[in-house]
């Protein structure tokens, strides 16, 4: 393996790395609110949902 090689490895570490502790982070955030009662916001295709306690998933908004 030449410099760059490794290099890149470690990018690609660290990057995965750095993946991971996001994903615990909102996974920390999602069961947080619903233990609260408090709806979860996400987006997928540009579209903005919300995730209700209760499991529903809407697009109006509960927040006032």
């Amino acid at each position: 393996m030449d410099k760059s090689q490794i290099e890149e490895l470690e990018l690609y570490r660290e990057a995965f790395y750095i993946q991971k502790i996001g994903n615990k982070a909102v996974h920390a955030a999602l069961e947080r609110n619903k233990r609260n009662n408090i709806p979860s916001v996400f987006a997928k295709d540009g579209i903005i949902y919300y995730k209700m306690p209760d499991g529903e998933i809407t697009r109006t908004s509960p927040f006032k």
